[in-house]
């Protein structure tokens, strides 16, 4: 038997400090590496990375934050899956993901977005924190 291995052939790490400002250049790097790869800025799916990250890198920086630490945003071209994984990680994990769906909940509601736009998510403990991982198809 013959079985294709999926290995990333493209990647964009990059420390942010987790700050507003942070949350906000990770959508900007998302934007432009799609961009690269070839899929420009107007686009669905550089929109929607756009959107994943900017729920991703703002959990992080809201709930994740550690003073002092930063975040991480990891972005994989997966071929040939032709699939991008999306992965923001935070120093802390001993918090625990919440969907808030009550109109009077005034936060939670990004991680319904996530589940929405993404094929599929999920988090990943790490020896320091946790990574909230989504992906989605390229076509």
């Amino acid at each position: 038997m013959n079985a294709e291995i999926s290995t990333p052939t493209d990647e964009l790490t990059q420390r942010l400090s987790a700050t507003p400002r942070g949350a906000r250049l990770a959508r900007r790097l998302t934007a432009a590496q799609l961009a690269v790869w070839g899929h420009p800025h107007d686009s669905d799916v550089n929109d929607t990375a756009q959107h994943l990250v900017a729920e991703l890198a703002a959990n992080a920086v809201t709930h994740g934050r550690v003073p002092g630490r930063d975040f991480e945003l990891r972005l994989l071209l997966l071929l040939p899956e032709n699939t991008l994984r999306i992965e923001v990680s935070d120093p802390r994990g001993d918090r625990q993901l919440r969907f808030r769906t009550g109109e009077d909940d005034e936060h939670g509601r990004g991680l319904i977005l996530v589940t929405l736009l993404a094929r599929a998510w999920g988090v990943a403990e790490r020896d320091v924190g946790k990574t909230v991982w989504a992906e989605i198809d390229l076509v």
